[in-house]
């Protein structure tokens, strides 16, 4: 895999609501990466737009710690979509 660049945390922008960072790309879309994924170890923030791919720098007990009530990734219940078919039979 090719790396773009190497870019540090403190210059990546945090969202809150959807708890990913993401910092600018230069096909005019945006890097972004969840924050359970930095938790998780990786380190490869991906532009959906482009195959352009970047290297966060960062450590890990420097991440905002989960917000009280947060369930951490590996124990948030999955929601899945039941197939049309099965909702339009009902």
């Amino acid at each position: 895999m090719s790396i773009y660049d190497e870019i540090e945390i403190e210059d990546l922008t945090f969202d809150k609501t959807l708890q990913i960072y993401h910092y600018p790309c230069p096909c005019g879309d945006r890097f972004e990466i969840a924050i359970d994924d930095l938790r998780d170890g990786q380190d490869i923030a991906v532009c959906p737009s482009c195959s352009l791919t970047i290297k966060v720098i960062f450590d890990r007990e420097d991440l905002p710690k989960p917000e009280a009530g947060q369930k951490p990734a590996d124990q948030q219940q999955k929601v899945v979509a039941a197939p049309a078919a099965a909702v339009a039979a009902a």
